[in-house]
Parts: C-alpha cells; sequence; structure tokens
C-alpha cells in the first residue's frame, strides 16, 4: 500500500506543476468575465477557482472552461487546504456535470408516471402544497446546499412560514460533533484548523479512514514523514484500513467501546498524577450527564469526577474493548506528556454512534485535562464529509432547532435578533423546535389519520431515499400514501426521485455562483463558470420563486413587517429586482445579496464572515475574520488562544469565551460507557459496519456517472474476514446474503481486500443505489444530537440460499 500513496503523492506533484506552467506560461487575464481572478490561456481555455464539489476538505481546484463546457481540473496552487493536490474525486470532479442523464425539465407525477410541466407550474404546485397546511410543510437539504441556498430556505421557513421544520441531512453526520463542541465550549466548530497537522508530533485517528475518505489531509502527514520528520500515526479503528498500513500503532477495539477507552486514558492521567493541573485550574470545569440525558448536564466536583473514572482501569477498559492494557497505558503517557503535541481527528466513527454526543465530548475532555490544547499541533479536530456541513448546516443553522449564527429558536432574544434582521414582525418566528430528521421522516410515513402530519417534504441536494437508515420505515413507507408529496430538486435520477411526486432539475456546482464553509471554518467562494443544461435552475432560485408565489397568493408571511416582499433585492441604483423571474435572476448577485444579509448573524458568537468581495479575491478564509488598524482583513487559525484569536482579552492565555458556565472556562466531561444499542446474538451473530469509498462520494449521484470513477469502483460489496468467508464457503465475488431484523439484500464478496474486518464483523459501502444497505442499518440515534448509528447493528451472512454463518464472537485481535 505504501508503494499506492507514493504513487498518489507523485500523481499529484506532477498535476500541480502543470498547474503552474499553465498559470505562469501565456496565461493572461481574462477581461471577458464578470469577476476578478479567472484567467484564459492561449489555448483558449479560462481558468477560474472553486472548491471542490466533494468533501469537507475544502480544496480548491482550478476549473478549466472552453465552449461553454468544463473541459480541465487543477488542484489549486494558491490555496493553503491543498496546495495543489487533489485526490482522485477531485482530478474528476469536472465530470459530474455530463452525466447522459442529468435532469433538465420539471416533471409532475401523473398516473404514475413523471410527466414534463413547465417552471411556472411547477412552482405553483410547490406553493399550493405549502397553502394546504403550511404547518405541515417542511424543508430537507443537506451540507451540500452553499451557504446561500442554505439560508434562503432557513429565512423561508422560520422568517416567512414561521415552521421550523426544516433540516439537512448533515443531522445523519455531524450532530453529534455539534453537540460536543457546544456541551464543552459552549460554541460549535473546531478551535484548530489543518495547520495542526503540520506541527502534530502524534495524530489519533478516532474510528476514521482519511487515507480515502480525506486523503488531501492525510498526505500532508504521509508528506511530512517523507521529508523525514517523525510524526506518530496511532489508528483505533474496528478494521483494518489504508490508513492501518501507515500507522506505527493500531489498535483494534469492540465497537461502541471507544466510550471506555476515553475514559481508560482520563482514569490514568489522574492515576499516574500527570494531567495538567495548572491548565485545568484556569480553565476547565467539571461536568456529568442529568437525567434524561440532555445537552448541558449538571456541574460536578473533581472528586466526582475522580471517583466516577475509578472503575476504568486498564484491565477493565481491556476486558471491553479488547485493546490491551498495556496499549490503553501507552495512549496515556502520551497524553500525559508535555514535551509532544497531540492532534485527534474523527469523523464518522464517533458521530454516527449511539452516544455520539458522549464520544465527542470524551475526546475533547481528555484534551483538556492533559493540556494538549491551544498550541499548533495540540488540537481535537472532527471532520465533516460534505462541502459545507459546517458552512450551511452548523453555521447557517439549517437545523430544526437553530437559527443562523449560533442561535436557537426556543430562546427569546435569539428569535428577536433574528426577526430584526429579517425585518419581519416580532413573534413571527416559532419558539418551537421543528422535528428533527428521523422525527420527520416518521411523520412523513405515517398515514395522517394515525399521527403523520408532515404531508410534504421538499428535498435539495441530497439523496434520502439511499442515505437514510431503515429505508423501508423512514423512506419506502411513503408508497401508497395518497395525501403525502415529496417534491425533489436534483440533477440526476435517484432513489428519491423515483418515488418523487415532483421532480425539479437542478443547477451544479460552477453552474451556478456559491459559497461553501469547510471542516476549518474556512469560508470558500465561487462564481458561476458554465450555463446549466436545459431548465436547470439553481436551488436558491426555487425557493425565492416559490417564495414570490406564496406573495402573490397572500400569504402573509411572505411579506416582511413593512409589507415588502420577504426577498426583496435591489439593484445599485436603488431598484427592486424581480429575481424570482429568472429571466432576471442573473440582472444582479443573488449570492452576494443573501450572504450580506447573513454575515449580519455571524457576529453574534464571534463567528465574523469576512465580506463577500474579500471572499471573492481570496482561496478562503477562516473565521473569525476581523479588519486590522491598516484596513486589511485577517483570518484566524486557533480559536481561544491569545495572540491567534482577536476576541480573547489581553493576558487571559486561553479564553472559552462561549462558555457553558458563563466563565471563560470549558468543560470536562464525565460519560459512562453503555453498549451499543444492537448487538450480535445467536440469530444475528456478525456486527455490521457501512461506511465509504475512496472513488464514491456518499450515495454515489454524481460520482457514478464519471466513467473512470465507476470503473474503478463499479459496485457494491461486503467485505469478510477470510475466516468468517472460508466457514460460510464463501469466497471472491460469491454473492451473499447481509440481513437484520429490517430487511437483506444480496453483494458480492470481496476478501482480502483494501481492509479487514475482524471476524465476526463485516463492511459494506454505502454508494451503490441498487444495493442498498440502508435497508438493513438499524439508525438508533444519539439521544441528545439525534444522529442515527450506522456503524453498528447486528446480521446474519450466509450465501445465497445456504445457511447463516456460525455464531463467531468478535475478536480485536483479527
Amino acid at each position: 500500500m505504501s508503494m499506492d500513496r507514493r504513487d498518489f503523492l507523485r500523481t499529484t506533484a506532477m498535476a500541480a506543476a502543470t498547474a503552474v506552467i499553465a498559470q505562469r506560461l501565456g496565461a493572461v487575464e481574462n477581461t471577458t468575465a464578470p469577476h476578478p481572478g479567472a484567467t484564459t490561456t492561449p489555448d483558449g481555455i479560462t481558468w477560474d477557482k472553486a472548491p471542490c464539489r466533494f468533501c469537507g476538505t475544502g480544496c480548491h481546484v482550478r476549473v478549466g472552461v472552453k465552449d461553454g463546457r468544463v473541459v480541465a481540473i487543477q488542484g489549486e496552487q494558491l490555496a493553503e487546504v491543498n496546495k495543489g493536490l487533489l485526490c482522485v474525486k477531485g482530478y474528476h470532479v469536472g465530470g459530474i456535470l455530463y452525466g447522459q442523464d442529468r435532469l433538465t425539465t420539471p416533471m409532475l407525477r401523473r398516473n404514475g408516471v413523471l410527466e414534463p410541466i413547465t417552471w411556472e407550474e411547477a412552482i405553483d404546485v410547490v406553493a399550493q402544497r405549502v397553502l394546504k397546511d403550511p404547518k405541515g410543510f417542511a424543508f430537507y437539504g443537506s451540507g451540500q446546499w452553499t451557504i446561500p441556498e442554505g439560508y434562503a430556505a432557513q429565512k423561508f421557513m422560520k422568517g416567512g412560514l414561521a415552521n421550523n421544520h426544516i433540516e439537512p441531512n448533515a443531522r445523519l453526520c455531524m450532530a453529534s460533533a455539534v453537540t460536543g463542541y457546544l456541551s464543552v465550549y459552549g460554541v460549535d466548530e473546531p478551535a484548530g484548523c489543518y495547520d495542526d497537522l503540520d506541527a502534530a508530533d502524534v495524530v489519533i485517528l478516532w474510528g476514521n479512514n482519511p487515507a480515502e475518505m480525506h486523503p488531501v489531509l492525510f498526505s500532508r502527514i504521509i508528506d511530512r514523514r517523507l521529508k523525514g520528520q517523525k510524526v506518530t500515526l496511532i489508528d483505533m479503528g474496528t478494521r483494518r484500513t489504508r490508513t492501518t498500513e501507515h500507522a506505527d500503532e493500531y489498535l483494534e477495539f469492540r465497537p461502541n467501546s471507544d466510550l471506555a477507552i476515553a475514559n481508560g486514558i482520563a482514569h490514568l492521567l489522574l492515576q499516574n498524577n500527570n494531567w495538567d493541573r495548572d491548565f485545568v485550574a484556569k480553565y476547565c470545569n467539571f461536568r456529568g450527564d442529568n437525567a434524561p440525558l440532555d445537552l448541558l448536564g449538571k456541574a460536578i466536583s473533581f472528586e466526582d469526577y475522580r471517583a466516577a473514572l475509578e472503575p476504568y482501569t486498564p484491565e477493565y477498559v481491556e476486558k471491553i474493548s479488547g485493546i490491551p492494557a498495556a496499549k490503553i497505558r501507552m495512549l496515556a503517557e502520551l497524553f500525559g506528556r508535555r514535551d509532544v503535541r497531540i492532534t485527534s481527528l474523527w469523523c464518522m466513527g464517533m458521530n454516527q454512534h449511539n452516544r455520539g454526543t458522549a464520544i465527542n465530548r470524551l475526546v475533547h475532555s481528555i484534551h483538556l485535562l492533559s493540556g494538549h490544547f491551544g498550541r499548533p499541533g495540540d488540537a481535537p479536530t472532527s471532520l465533516t464529509g460534505q462541502p459545507s456541513a459546517c458552512g450551511t448546516a452548523r453555521e447557517v443553522g439549517t437545523m430544526c432547532n437553530f437559527l443562523p449564527g449560533g442561535r436557537l429558536v426556543a430562546n427569546a432574544e435569539h428569535r428577536k435578533d433574528s426577526e430584526d434582521i429579517w425585518k419581519v414582525p416580532g413573534g413571527r418566528i416559532n419558539p418551537k423546535s421543528g422535528y428533527h430528521t428521523v422525527q420527520l421522516f416518521e411523520k412523513f410515513c405515517t398515514p395522517t389519520e394515525k399521527g403523520g402530519d408532515i404531508h410534504t417534504i421538499i428535498v435539495q441536494v441530497t439523496n434520502p431515499g439511499q442515505s437514510l437508515p431503515n429505508l423501508h420505515k423512514l423512506f419506502l413507507a411513503k408508497k401508497g400514501l395518497a395525501d403525502k408529496f415529496l417534491i425533489v430538486s436534483e440533477v440526476y435520477p435517484t432513489a428519491t426521485t423515483a418515488i418523487a411526486d415532483l421532480v425539479l432539475p437542478a443547477a451544479l456546482w460552477v453552474e451556478k455562483n456559491g459559497i461553501y464553509g469547510n471542516s476549518e471554518r474556512r469560508t470558500q467562494q465561487w462564481f458561476k463558470q458554465v450555463e446549466p443544461p436545459g431548465q436547470a435552475r439553481p436551488d436558491a432560485w426555487m425557493t425565492i420563486a416559490v417564495a414570490h408565489r406564496l406573495f402573490e397568493l397572500g400569504h402573509p408571511g411572505m411579506k416582511d413587517r413593512d409589507g415588502n416582499f420577504l426577498f426583496a433585492m435591489k439593484d445599485a441604483a436603488g431598484r427592486e429586482v424581480p429575481v424570482w423571474d429568472y429571466a432576471h435572476y442573473g440582472d444582479i448577485n443573488v449570492d452576494r445579496a443573501l450572504y450580506d444579509e447573513y454575515r449580519l448573524f455571524s457576529f453574534y458568537k464571534h463567528k465574523n464572515l469576512a465580506p463577500y468581495d474579500v471572499l471573492a479575491q481570496s482561496r478562503g478564509l477562516r473565521w473569525p475574520v476581523v479588519q486590522t488598524a491598516d484596513g486589511a482583513w485577517q483570518e484566524t487559525k486557533f480559536r481561544f488562544t491569545e495572540g491567534a484569536d482577536p476576541f480573547v482579552a489581553k493576558g487571559k492565555g486561553i479564553q472559552f469565551y462561549h462558555s457553558v458556565t458563563k466563565d471563560d472556562k470549558a468543560l470536562i466531561w464525565f460519560c459512562p460507557y453503555e453498549p451499543a444499542t444492537e448487538e450480535p446474538n445467536p440469530d444475528f451473530p456478525t456486527w455490521l459496519c457501512t461506511g465509504r469509498v475512496l472513488e464514491h462520494w456518499h450515495t454515489g449521484t454524481m460520482t457514478m456517472r464519471v466513467p473512470q470513477l465507476r470503473n474503478a469502483m463499479p459496485n457494491a460489496y461486503v467485505e469478510m474476514n477470510p475466516e468468517d468467508a472460508a466457514a460460510a464457503g464463501l469466497g471472491n465475488g460469491d454473492l451473499a446474503v447481509v440481513e437484520s431484523r429490517r430487511g437483506k439484500i444480496e453483494l458480492p464478496v470481496w476478501v482480502n481486500g483494501r481492509a479487514r474486518p475482524p471476524r465476526g464483523t463485516v463492511f459494506v459501502p454505502f454508494f451503490d443505489e441498487r444495493l442498498m444497505i440502508n435497508e438493513v442499518t438499524l439508525g438508533e440515534p444519539c439521544p441528545i444530537s439525534k444522529e442515527p448509528d450506522y456503524k453498528k447493528c447486528a446480521v446474519k451472512v450466509y450465501r445465497k440460499g445456504g445457511e447463516p454463518i456460525l455464531p463467531v464472537p468478535p475478536s480485536p485481535h483479527g
């Protein structure tokens, strides 16, 4: 595998060099472009910047356009995130625009068949569904919404309809990270940034696989090693992956036992008396769970904390987790050292967890207890899977309980602030949280007469028909419910459009203006570079057009407090521009108008965003962004640290200025180990884990349309331990059945492939709409974050037509 990595680095280096040559030899400013920074080379290709459309890393690309089509992609040399490198998906990102089955016209289902209709008809259909019962209308988007798109949906629902039934699919992937940050620091999102990877002596991976899921970030670590630097990589996981190939230590643990591991490290820090007493005394308080569980818990003393940790000896943790006691001691000794800097990284393994909030809290708490916080390289950092899960889901607050900029619908002061910025009448915003994602789809899939009070959902930029857990219950049960109506804005046919009642063709990526926010608080802007096909249109326009149709039909929520249209926008001369009419949507920069208003929300929680024009001239800036005395705009690499964060008071050193306890102190939590909601038993003897693969992104809607990516990984599979496969008489390519209490699918077997699960465990990726593993998954949510657990449930695996594999207890040692 190391040869593969070297090949990868050589390939990306060559591509980066090509980008430099293109920019230096004969490139001229593109004077015809309506935006700065675009250049045209002698071959007639116009190059401009954009963030990659895929994961939350936020790599920047240079997009090459000729004759109205994207014809080339380069890694952006000027981008600090990726420094000219891209992963295999990034180099092929331009291909996502040109699948042969792009949706290009609105379609309404009549007599079971989708038939073309006009946009005017489509917008009216949506408006009429709202008027049917505004309280029963819901909006479902994602961390792929651009910031302006998500903001428009947020304002439409909460500021217009007084309806909080709006959710992003980010509830399914990073809600536990949000509740973790909020309950530890009082404010969301990482304090550190990617620069920590350049300074850390030790990188600990808590159940994630960055070699495949965040390969550009992982390459920063590998690149340091190639330069002769010492970086200790510790991979903690439930299966060996490509990341494991590069690890100094691989610690395989039993699913859900990461809670015990974290407590075991804290136990030893106290026992060995090498916790950072000074840091804790100055900057921390202690916290424990309430009953029932909630976000903020209750204050506990240091003595309470020590007593709660007492049972978590290395031997006890070994019994629960399978990790040898000596390795638990090794981890604690590392955290107890002051001469090393430790960065912890995690993603879905900790977030998609039945106690996701708890494990997030515990990893933060280890860093605080040991003082491994606030210096470059010393940071607990969650990674995200979508390009704007942070920017749009978390910062814009498109969840059912949030308002923009870190505000809450339940807080009267926050509602008033929002109503003032939106200029809507006082009391417009509903103080009651809406339904979280699992609730939302449960209600939608429940007959109205049985309490299913959501009658219509509009879906933008996501594919819940494949990505929701327990699909039979949460999505497919919609079939046959005549009074339920599903509206889907999409670029390609998907499992969601398959049962949609109205399909709206959407513009994709550089077919529209956009702004994303990545995993390190970096806000990234781009301009439209090509036209969308046919009648495909931006999602923000759709939302505004529906709002204006409701305005025409007399819905009072579509008026501000002065009686003006909720989304009224003016040109430089002060004339209102009818942006709801697509013929005039491009008369002004609607993205800029929406962003400028949204930016007003960002100051409350010190998430200060840069002005639009400043973003346009950059490759992204990390908030808080403040203006210095000389007029320059300065980003923030490290939050809460004096000298790096402009909001930390002089002499404070570290200041958690949004702390839960209002004393500038973060919270060190104790949360107990709990077993998984569903564990193997004689009937279902095997653990199932799900996830992504290198070549595909999420449900494969885009990447499966790129021939190079589809051919490299054409279908899903079940990854098995060789001994388990042999016991079942299965070999590579044989068809196996993976069955749970909820459903079953048939998959080809892959043994000794990229990864190796331990005995009693299988892995299935979820990108293939023909082989949907989420018909099998459980999806039990964390009680606090409401994020479902996709990473563990009990299944049986057997040859098609044969007997299930005999029960095999999961071994932590493979």
